[in-house]
């Protein structure tokens, strides 16, 4: 009966992202903390290994050449999809703006495709980011699954989730649904 008293007495506290950043200027996270705002919990990430960082270098190599000037390739910067979250996906496709986002960080309006490269984050980015994308209306999604050799695509969100998913395998091409016509090698995303 005393546990579940306390359990019931305990709550969370939610931050929001203006909190959050206020956090940060007070210099309670170092510039080695690799944290991110989701849903209110600062979450500590993984570390980033060499087969991850290549392959965001891949991406953001492969979107820079062939989307030059119809979109923003951002890399691990962070975008605003909530008064309660801020995440900072590996890459980002943005509507092209004049400032580049100096005077404010993107919202889930600006953005065409976030994409989240998997190496012990699986389960992370599809059980907690993935419905937060959808929530806010990210239009696309990309999760490539190193573990699983595989990119899973999710479109057309809906609630908390995305009404059109896929597993692109080795051997296959995909192409974001805002240029059709930028399609890539799954091989040339996993390496």
């Amino acid at each position: 009966m005393a546990k579940r008293a306390l359990e019931s007495a305990v709550q969370r506290r939610r931050f929001t992202v203006d909190e959050y950043h206020r956090m940060g200027e007070a210099g309670v996270f170092g510039p080695e903390d690799r944290v991110e705002l989701l849903d209110g919990e600062v979450i500590e990430m993984s570390p980033i290994g060499s087969e991850h960082a290549g392959c965001v270098n891949a991406l953001s190599s492969i979107f820079s050449e062939r989307l030059r000037r119809r979109t923003i390739v951002a890399v691990q910067n962070p975008f605003l999809l909530s008064n309660y979250s801020e995440p900072e996906p590996d890459l980002c496709l943005l509507r092209p703006r004049a400032d580049f986002y100096r005077r404010s960080h993107p919202q889930p309006g600006d953005v065409l495709l976030v994409v989240e490269v998997a190496s012990s984050s699986l389960g992370y980015d599809r059980g907690r980011k993935r419905p937060a994308y959808a929530s806010a209306g990210v239009p696309e999604l990309w999760i490539v699954d190193l573990a699983g050799e595989a990119v899973l695509v999710h479109r057309r969100p809906s609630g908390r989730t995305y009404r059109l998913s896929a597993r692109y395998r080795r051997g296959a091409n995909v192409a974001p649904q805002a240029f059709p016509d930028c399609r890539i090698a799954v091989a040339d995303i996993l390496g």
